[in-house]
C-alpha cells in the first residue's frame, strides 16, 4: 500500500483523472486501488478528500458521455462487443439491457459498482435516447457515488489497508497462488456449464443459410423474434413474418404461436 500512496502522491490529481478516464473508457485497469490510496492520504492530510473524490467523478463523467454519444450512433455493436469476453455471452446483453428496462436513467446510479454495467449503461443510455441532462445528472451522482465511496473507505481504513499490506508481503506467494486456483477452477466450471448446454442443444439449431434455404422452399414455418425491446429499436429489421416476443412474455402469449410447422426461435 505504501507504493502505491507515494505513486498516487506524487502525480497527485492529475494521475486520478487520467486513471479513471482511461478505466471507464474500457481498459481493464482497476481505479479502485487509487482511489482507496487517495482517501488514505486524505485521511493524512497530504490530500484534499473533496478534490479526490470529485476529480475521478469528473473523469469518469468524460468517458461515460464518450460511450452515450457512441451509444447513440452504435450502441448494438458496442454492447455485442462487451459481452463477447463475457463467459456467459449469450445472457451477457440481454441480462444488462434487462436491468436498464427496468430502473431506466436510475441504473447510472449504481452501475460503476455492478460488473458488465460499468460502459454498458452509457451506450444503453445513448441508445434509448435518454435526455442528454437526464444522462449528465444521474451519470455524474453515480460517479460521485462511486469515487466517495471507495475513497472514504480508504480514508477510514488506511491504517488497516497498511497492515494488510504487510500481511500480503508475508504470506503474498500462497494468497496468490490460492486466488489464481480459485479464478481458474471457477472459470472452467463455468466453461464446462456453457459447454455442456451447447451439446444439450446443438441437435435443435438451425443455421441462417438452412433457415433462408426453409424459407425460399415455401416449408411451413413460424419464426418467433425473441430479441429485446432495445434490440429491435437499435435494430428494427427482423425475418419476414416474424412475431415479436420478449422472453418474458413467452410463456403469456404461447398461444398465438400455431403448431402447424417447425417452430424457429432467434434472438439476436
Amino acid at each position: 500500500m505504501n507504493d502505491v500512496l507515494q505513486f498516487v502522491l506524487h502525480y497527485g490529481y492529475v494521475l486520478l483523472f487520467l486513471w479513471v478516464l482511461i478505466e471507464q473508457g474500457g481498459l481493464p485497469i482497476p481505479a479502485a486501488p487509487l482511489l482507496l490510496a487517495a482517501g488514505a492520504l486524505a485521511a493524512q492530510g497530504r490530500m484534499h478528500f473533496a478534490l479526490a473524490v470529485l476529480v475521478p467523478a469528473v473523469g469518469s463523467l468524460f468517458a461515460d458521455t464518450f460511450w452515450y454519444f457512441f451509444g447513440k450512433r452504435r450502441g448494438g455493436i458496442v454492447l455485442n462487443l462487451l459481452c463477447r469476453i463475457a463467459l456467459e455471452p449469450d445472457s451477457c446483453v440481454r441480462r444488462t439491457e434487462s436491468t436498464f428496462t427496468k430502473f431506466g436513467p436510475r441504473t447510472l446510479l449504481i452501475c460503476k459498482f455492478v460488473p458488465g454495467l460499468n460502459t454498458a449503461a452509457p451506450t444503453l443510455a445513448g441508445m434509448v435516447g435518454v435526455d442528454l441532462s437526464k444522462f449528465l445528472l444521474f451519470d455524474f451522482a453515480g460517479a460521485l457515488l462511486w469515487t466517495s465511496a471507495f475513497t472514504a473507505v480508504g480514508f477510514v481504513f488506511g491504517k488497516q489497508l497498511d497492515r494488510a499490506n504487510l500481511y500480503a508481503h508475508r504470506f503474498g506467494g500462497y494468497m496468490l497462488l490460492l486466488f489464481a486456483t480459485g479464478v481458474v477452477a471457477y472459470v472452467l466450471n463455468r466453461w464446462r456449464e456453457r459447454q455442456r448446454f451447447l451439446k444439450q442443444v446443438k441437435g435443435d439449431r438451425i443455421t441462417p443459410d438452412e433457415l433462408k434455404h426453409k424459407l425460399e422452399s415455401g416449408e411451413p414455418l413460424f419464426i418467433v423474434d425473441l430479441r429485446h425491446p432495445l434490440d429491435v429499436l437499435s435494430n428494427p429489421r427482423t425475418l419476414p413474418g416474424a412475431l415479436q416476443i420478449s422472453p418474458e412474455d413467452l410463456e403469456a402469449r404461447h398461444n398465438e404461436i400455431t403448431r402447424d410447422g417447425e417452430i424457429v426461435l432467434f434472438c439476436t
